[in-house]
């Protein structure tokens, strides 16, 4: 968001009075008049002034001291005429060419003023004074390097200058010389201790060196000159919102606008911590009255945009990017923020246009990393590792950007740098750094301990609300347990394959199942298979987290149960700000959430072991089997011939269909051994991605393969989808982040799945599939194990028929496809969910019952 702060300033006083002459006649009242203007009496001096030019209409003194006086009064006009005429008396007096040149400045005719000055230096060669107001005007001309020899120069005259190095330092700070600029200033305090403008000053170049401490200590000291300065206020309201101390914050900006009411700037910053707090409407409030004082202010109308977005008002929040645009369209932080509302909305080839705007104005690390999702998002991740690497070179250390980078290059199969990513990641969640949002290091590491360390990272980050909703009072009992499940999936998605038909087949006797729909409207198939499911479809996408949490409540939701974790588009604040009492994970996110506020993560013996519950947060809810299956899946009745998917007329076809970014390299090394030791073998892979393929193809042939010998097929209908297994040989499982539902519809299909468990949740789903399949002998025990059952089964056409025939049979009997049995599971397990809240009990690892 954009924060407002005066820009350090440049003093220029009106002229001092150096020597106001007394010659001719008046002699007595001159010097009266310059008494009177010493103890503060201006108006009997004017008075006195005046009544010697009534006689003496050149007198030099007299038009100095009232010149001088008219200056002070920002009477430039008046003070330009009379310290003109002053100085046309007094040719080769270089005070009175100062003067006028001060004057004609205040006027802003510059060039006029430099004339002044230079006649002042060719009397005065060293005139501090004036080679001080000679750089004042230069600055102004933004001829800066002639500003800075003239400071230099007074400074050089008169060592102790502290307002010569005041100016010096806000000239070497718009030219970015921050450490110069810094030094500058403190040499300003230290010969002006008192010189609020130097402290305030010196306070934003530290700030913008990200030195807020420093910055903070500066402000205070120029409030002991200055202890009401709105401007000053404000900045040390900056520094406080940059500390994260956004109460202290937001008083400093009150005490800004108790002096100056109308002031826009501090009403602007107000709004931002106010937002930064989470009291939205508050901030919204804020931005209006700025906006009131200050029509055209184009940061606040971006402001009051990201507020709107963040309470899901995307249309009103164009509208304000829109405004601030056409008062400011070089403004690159309206850009991308309108870049990031149009993705909201999903038209991500306008964010792309808004964007590259935003790029060709500033190349800013934020924008490359926005531009980098949007091009993930429609499958252009070759081009979105560009912008991310981009945005690592203007700040390596912004949060979350190396694991979101490496993210990228694994959707397109680029290993470079793979270890050395690997260990800056690991260091850096050891360190507890935010180096990677918790689904990238799903697929990235096999470490339980440091995937919750990354997501209680994450929590603290970007999941810790700051405005908390109440204690949830205990409801009433109700006639049917209240189930809400929540999703952006509620769509033609994976959720469909796995729980379509459990939510169908609830028992609605005993629960009342809600729909808390996060994602677009869309009316696909399995929308409106959803829709009827439920007892209520409720598609909030369009309300805020705190909204959304809000209604639960209302609606006295007993248990939420979570289906996105920290998948895209899932929103996990609902959760934080606890909608229910009751809060569950499952499905979406094959991990532990890392906070408190999840009290029950469902997982199988197999997934979760008792020796391995330490590693998540929440307490484990055990079923009998993990993942449910829907048993209403229709696999197209086409049968693929292999010519249709670019397969060779014979030979053993492998396959596996999981996303790119699952494949490691040391899981393709896995896969070349094994196509090396069947010869006659092939890989079918998820085509689609042509840089992908690419360079798979490349990894191949690096490690002795023909790239032929990988063939890519493209996405299908979903009945299609499944036919299309019938034509693979053996479905070959990716390690660390394994097929789920992938692994499901493979069996479903009726193709062998082989997998090799490892430590994590995301890496033993496999394993806890095919367990429920009734198939474990397909559970390999470490990776070379899980080569050699792959080569042997591709090499023994016996015992591969024999496991093809088991889970044929399987599917009538396996508890993977048995929903019913899956459903009253859940069930016995959302009932002691709900005892043990009712009679005070906590959350606690409840264990299956097996009927």
């Amino acid at each position: 968001m954009a924060m407002s702060r005066r820009h350090t300033r440049a003093v220029h006083k009106p002229p001092p009075i150096r020597r106001a002459h007394a010659d001719g006649g008046g002699a007595g009242q001159m010097q009266q008049a310059l008494s009177c203007f010493t103890r503060g009496d201006r108006s009997r001096a004017e008075s006195l002034c005046r009544t010697i030019l009534s006689g003496d209409a050149d007198h030099p003194g007299a038009l100095t001291l009232l010149g001088i006086m008219m200056a002070q009064s920002r009477r430039a006009e008046e003070a330009a005429e009379l310290l003109g005429r002053a100085a046309a008396r007094l040719p080769n007096d270089a005070s009175a060419q100062n003067n006028h040149g001060s004057a004609l400045r205040d006027l802003g005719r510059h060039l006029s003023a430099l004339d002044c000055f230079d006649k002042a230096l060719a009397i005065q060669p060293d005139y501090a004074e004036a080679h001080f107001n000679r750089g004042v005007t230069l600055q102004d001309l933004r001829r800066h390097e002639e500003a800075l020899a003239s400071y230099d120069r007074a400074i050089a005259l008169k060592p102790d200058y502290c307002t010569a190095w005041n100016n010096r330092g806000t000239l070497l700070r718009a030219q970015r010389r921050l450490e110069e600029a810094l030094a500058s200033f403190d040499r300003a305090v230290l010969f002006g201790p008192r010189h609020a403008d130097a402290h305030n000053n010196r306070g934003v170049v530290l700030q913008e060196l990200e030195r807020y401490d420093e910055a903070l200590s500066s402000y205070d000291r120029a409030l002991e000159a200055r202890p009401q300065d709105p401007e000053v206020l404000n900045n040390r309201g900056v520094a406080l919102h940059a500390l994260g101390r956004f109460e202290e914050a937001l008083s400093s900006y009150e005490r800004a606008l108790g002096g100056r009411p109308e002031y826009a700037e501090a009403l602007n910053n107000r709004g931002v911590t106010l937002h930064s707090l989470e009291r939205f409407e508050e901030a919204l409030s804020s931005y209006e009255c700025a906006l009131a004082m200050r029509p055209n202010y184009a940061e606040a109308h971006a402001n009051r945009g990201v507020t709107l977005r963040q309470l899901r008002r995307f249309e009103e929040a164009l509208a304000e990017c829109a405004e601030a645009l056409a008062i400011a369209p070089r403004f690159a932080r309206a850009w991308m923020n309108q870049g990031m509302l149009l993705r909201e909305l999903g038209r991500h080839r306008d964010a792309l246009s808004s964007y590259e705007r935003a790029l060709a104005i500033e190349p800013d690390c934020d924008a490359y990393r926005n531009e980098g999702m949007a091009l993930e998002e429609v499958g252009r991740a070759a081009e979105a590792v560009a912008s991310y690497q981009r945005a690592l070179a203007l700040e390596p250390e912004s949060p979350f950007l190396l694991g979101a980078c490496r993210h990228a290059r694994m959707q397109i199969c680029d290993w470079v740098d793979f270890g050395t990513d690997l260990e800056r990641l690991t260091r850096g969640i050891e360190g507890d750094q935010p180096v990677a949002t918790p689904f990238t290091m799903l697929s990235l590491l096999d470490s339980p301990d440091l995937q919750r360390r990354a997501a209680e990272i994450w929590v603290r980050e970007q999941c810790s609300p700051r405005r908390k909703l109440p204690p949830i009072a205990p409801y009433a009992a109700h006639d049917r347990i209240r189930i809400g499940y929540f999703s952006a999936d509620f769509r033609n998605h994976a959720l469909a394959a796995l729980a379509g038909e459990l939510f169908e087949i609830h028992d609605r006797s005993r629960f009342e199942i809600m729909a808390f729909s996060l994602g677009s409207d869309r009316k696909d198939e399995f929308r409106l298979r959803a829709e009827a499911a439920f007892d209520r479809f409720l598609p909030v996408g369009g309300l805020s987290d705190d909204e959304v949490a809000s209604l639960a409540r209302r609606l006295e939701i007993d248990i939420a149960v979570d289906l996105g974790g920290y998948t895209r588009h899932a929103r996990p604040r609902i959760m934080a700000l606890r909608a229910a009492p009751v809060q569950v994970s499952w499905l979406g996110y094959l991990g532990t959430m890392g906070g408190s506020f999840i009290d029950y993560l469902l997982a199988d013996p197999v997934i979760v072991p008792p020796e391995y519950r330490h590693h998540y947060a929440e307490k484990i809810a055990y079923l009998p089997s993990y993942q449910p299956s829907d048993s209403k899946r229709v696999i197209a009745d086409k049968t693929f011939t292999r010519a249709e998917l670019g397969l060779p007329a014979e030979g053993f076809v492998f396959c596996c269909l999981n996303a790119n970014y699952k494949i490691t390299p040391e899981t393709f090394d896995c896969w070349m051994r094994i196509l090396a030791a069947a010869p006659d073998s092939v890989l079918l892979l998820l085509g689609g991605n042509p840089s992908a393929e690419r360079t798979l193809r490349q990894h191949a042939a690096d490690r002795g393969i023909d790239a032929g010998r990988l063939i890519f097929c493209g996405r299908l209908p979903y009945g299609e989808y499944l036919a299309r297994y019938r034509a693979a040989d053996l479905f070959l499982d990716t390690l660390p982040y394994n097929a789920g539902a992938t692994a499901s519809d493979a069996l479903w299909a009726g193709l062998p799945v082989i997998t090799c468990p490892g430590h994590a949740f995301a890496s033993r789903v496999a394993a806890s599939v095919l367990t429920a399949a009734g198939l474990p002998e397909l559970i390999a025990a470490d990776r070379p194990a899980y080569e050699r059952l792959a080569v042997a089964l591709a090499t023994d056409p016996a015992r591969l028929a024999a496991v093809r025939a088991k889970l044929a049979s399987s599917r009538n009997t396996a508890a993977l496809f048995d929903t019913p049995a899956l459903a009253r599971s859940l069930e016995r397990l959302y009932e002691r969910m709900h005892q043990r809240i009712r009679t005070g009990l906590p959350p606690d690892h409840l264990l299956p019952v097996i009927s």
